[in-house]
């Protein structure tokens, strides 16, 4: 059972926007898959973001440019098939929207029309608010990201903390208040000071959403692979591991050779049996 009562209804961003009023802290986890999205839409995530961070957990790259749009819609559409309940995020891949606004509300168009996922959301401030804005003027609801930007990590000096310095700390802020005005419904604030991200959460009126952000964000993101465990080429300072799946899968199949090699299993609990005489007489037919 969800831990919320009301579970089947769909999360709009009108609900998103009622938590923050509230002071209702919001909870989102990425999934990419139809499993994963039941899981954690069972939990009771109230955001769920099929991110681009699949292409390096999920398809193995050193890093999430690689991504294509139609890697996204092939991990979006099971998503939205598994979940009753949390709000459906798709990422938008890097070079999706990058070259024009055309181009942007175009792909957008895709992962919404086609995807079936609640919004669109993509990385970047001020330089791409014509973007944003245009998607908005579409009719699709639009999900901000801003400090760190992984799909433009080379830019930032890679995966660094940024808004460190009065000038990085303003244009953070800047950003944050041009994807507002923009009409974002809400915002990713990534790899920040916690005293920039409470700056941003009280100055804007939408849900600020961290990861590495600190505890002052309306709510917090981690990508489920880093939180069970599941992923170890490395673990971000920010991200709480709750559990080791990695190893705790590691160790089953590791068992399951073990059994297969010692005739442990299959047991008679996990075998089909045919009548004795039965038997007799198929090897009799079959000579």
């Amino acid at each position: 059972m969800s831990s919320h009562p009301e579970a089947t209804k769909k999360l709009l961003t009108s609900d998103l926007q009622k938590m923050k009023d509230e002071g209702k802290k919001i909870s989102m986890i990425t999934a990419y898959s139809y499993p994963q999205g039941l899981i954690v839409d069972e939990a009771g995530i109230d955001i769920i973001l099929v991110g681009d961070s699949l292409g390096m957990v999920e398809l193995g790259y050193a890093d999430t440019v690689p991504v294509t749009m139609d890697e996204m819609l092939s991990h979006i559409k099971p998503v939205v098939r598994a979940v009753k309940r949390a709000h459906i995020v798709g990422d938008m891949p890097f070079m999706s929207y990058n070259i024009s606004v055309e181009q942007a509300v175009t792909n957008a168009g895709i992962l919404y029309k086609d995807g079936g996922c609640d919004s669109v959301k993509f990385e970047g401030g001020v330089e791409f608010v014509p973007q944003a804005e245009a998607i908005v003027k579409a009719g699709i609801p639009f999900f901000g990201h801003i400090g760190l930007t992984p799909q433009t990590a080379a830019m930032l000096g890679g995966f660094k903390v940024q808004g460190k310095s009065i000038d990085a700390a303003k244009k953070v802020v800047d950003d944050a208040v041009a994807l507002e005005e923009a009409g974002a419904f809400a915002l990713i604030l990534e790899a920040i000071p916690q005293q920039l991200a409470q700056i941003i959460t009280e100055k804007v009126k939408i849900p600020t959403i961290g990861i590495g952000g600190g505890v002052h964000c309306d709510g917090q993101v981690l990508v489920l692979h880093d939180m069970v465990g599941l992923f170890k080429r490395f673990t971000p300072k920010f991200v709480k591991v709750y559990t080791d799946m990695y190893t705790a899968q590691l160790n089953a199949v590791k068992e399951f050779i073990s059994d297969v090699q010692t005739e442990a299993f299959p047991a008679k609990e996990h075998s089909f049996n045919m009548k004795a005489d039965m038997v007799e007489e198929l090897r009799k037919v079959i000579g």
